[in-house]
């Protein structure tokens, strides 16, 4: 009979276990690396399909909001162009990913602007920006250097450098430092030296360039990019690029109405802060005139969802031209009653395109029918229709936030007006409690003070508030008085 050494024994099932164990740990590394490997192509794919997809809808072609859509490298196909490689189109996607989805927090990073492009040097100062921005542009600088190392091969489209050119300056766009802004010149450069000098695709670059140059403090410059704009939506020919002129043609590209109109806002905010006061008002006052002139449905309710977007986008551009004109008759030292008046036009308009685009009815609920208007919805969501479009989606994003925060500033506007009035304090109440109501609270929540609504600066919200809580209290000492014996 064999007596088992116990050490033997012991070592043997020690090895064994160890055995079983770097077994089982290899299995489940590979699990994990193949379900992490397929999650992550998973996503890619579903990017690539579904969120590049380019809109097919008849109606949204019509209307031309697939020209404003974001391009990613893949054209009038959607997704990214094949060309650029497995490497290339994942950069390309996820700077996509990190834009629109995040990078899985709200942080924020700093990072030195001492040198920019075009040897312009910073303050030397640290820019704070969004981290998902940074992380977005990283990966469209990755995608751009990897297309231009493939631009000699000649299988990639002739569009996708000038494409991804385009987004990456967008990003550098938004994020909204000096040294970004000054990055993202350039890009819109090329861009525009790669089109034909004719389109809506160049007329958007240059307004784009327009505005940049004016952030920038290039007003020279700024003022002939618009001029060009101008010339390229109505087909005319400017004498002078440093004093752009608007005739009464109407484009028959609904883009290029849209390009034109954000045009007309940009040269209005030029001459307004610049004290070109007269310039100012003919231009505001000839804008309005022209947008007036653009047909528009009898109802919103009765067009289809691309036409009532673009009408709402062309109402809500007259609602700011109208708010520029009441700050210029105003420093003209017109009667107040004419800037009230055109405030008022900007509130009400401001507010039927955000209700419409959150899908509420123009009156209060309450009261269907009556002339009692519906209450701000600062908090409504945008209406499906425009959610599940690939092409309509940001821009009826972006629109349904301007509007509440056009139709804010109206309302605020109105009453610091109200305030000059004799015994106008209640006047004056009613349209800061309005303005709190698109801007984030409706009236005062008991024990706070509430909080800015999505896309309004913390900055506006601080001195409307204050605007506010002192005519509120101004209002009750004088109601205190009447009722005293």
């Amino acid at each position: 009979m064999l007596i088992e050494d116990p050490f033997t024994q012991s070592t043997l099932f020690t090895l064994d276990f160890f055995k079983r164990l770097a077994k089982f740990s290899l299995v489940g590394v590979l699990a994990l690396g193949i379900t992490g490997w397929t999650v992550f192509e998973g996503l890619h794919i579903w990017v690539e399909n579904v969120e590049l997809a380019c809109d097919q809808d008849g109606e949204v072609r019509r209307w031309e909001w697939d020209h404003e859509a974001e391009k990613w490298s893949g054209g009038g196909k959607g997704g990214t162009d094949t060309a650029l490689g497995f490497k290339g189109r994942h950069a390309v996607r996820s700077a996509w990913i990190a834009e629109n989805w995040g990078t899985g927090s709200a942080a924020i990073i700093s990072r030195s602007n001492t040198f920019s492009r075009r040897g312009s040097q910073g303050t030397g100062s640290l820019d704070v920006i969004e981290a998902r921005l940074e992380v977005a542009q990283t990966f469209m600088a990755l995608a751009i250097s990897i297309a231009e190392s493939k631009m000699s091969s000649g299988k990639l489209r002739p569009q996708t450098i000038g494409e991804l050119l385009a987004r990456h300056a967008s990003i550098l766009e938004r994020m909204g430092t000096r040294g970004a802004l000054l990055q993202a010149r350039p890009w819109y450069e090329r861009v525009w030296a790669g089109l034909p000098a004719k389109g809506t695709d160049a007329a958007r670059v240059a307004l784009k360039l327009g505005d940049l140059d004016y952030r920038l403090g290039d007003f020279e410059d700024a003022l002939a990019w618009w001029a060009r704009t101008i010339s390229l939506t109505q087909g005319t020919q400017q004498a002078n690029l440093s004093a752009p002129e608007l005739t009464q043609t109407i484009p028959s590209s609904p883009c290029a109405q849209r390009t034109l109109a954000s045009t007309l806002v940009s040269l209005s905010a030029y001459y307004s802060t610049s004290g070109h006061l007269k310039q100012a008002q003919h231009v505001q006052e000839s804008g309005l005139d022209f947008l007036r002139s653009i047909p528009s449905p009898s109802r919103i309710s009765t067009a289809s969802p691309p036409q009532a977007l673009h009408s709402l986008f062309l109402l809500h551009r007259s609602s700011l031209l109208s708010i520029h004109l009441a700050e210029v008759l105003y420093a003209l030292r017109a009667a107040p009653e004419q800037s009230i008046q055109w405030l008022t036009r900007a509130a009400e308009s401001s507010e039927r395109v955000a209700l419409a685009l959150a899908g509420l009815p123009f009156t209060h609920p309450d009261a269907p029918g009556s002339a009692i208007p519906h209450p701000p919805a600062s908090e409504a969501s945008l209406v499906p229709v425009y959610t599940k479009s690939n092409a309509m989606r940001k821009p009826a994003k972006s629109l349904l936030r301007d509007a509440r925060r056009t139709a804010a500033e109206a309302w605020s506007l109105m009453g610091i007006l109200k305030e000059g009035e004799k015994d106008g304090a209640e006047h004056a109440l009613e349209c800061y409690e309005r303005a709190l109501g698109w801007a984030g609270v409706a009236a005062d929540r008991s024990g706070g003070i509430g909080e800015p609504g999505e896309g309004t600066p913390e900055a506006e919200w601080k001195v409307l508030w204050n605007n506010y809580v002192r005519v509120r209290e101004a209002t009750r000492k004088q109601m205190e008085k009447k009722t005293k014996p």
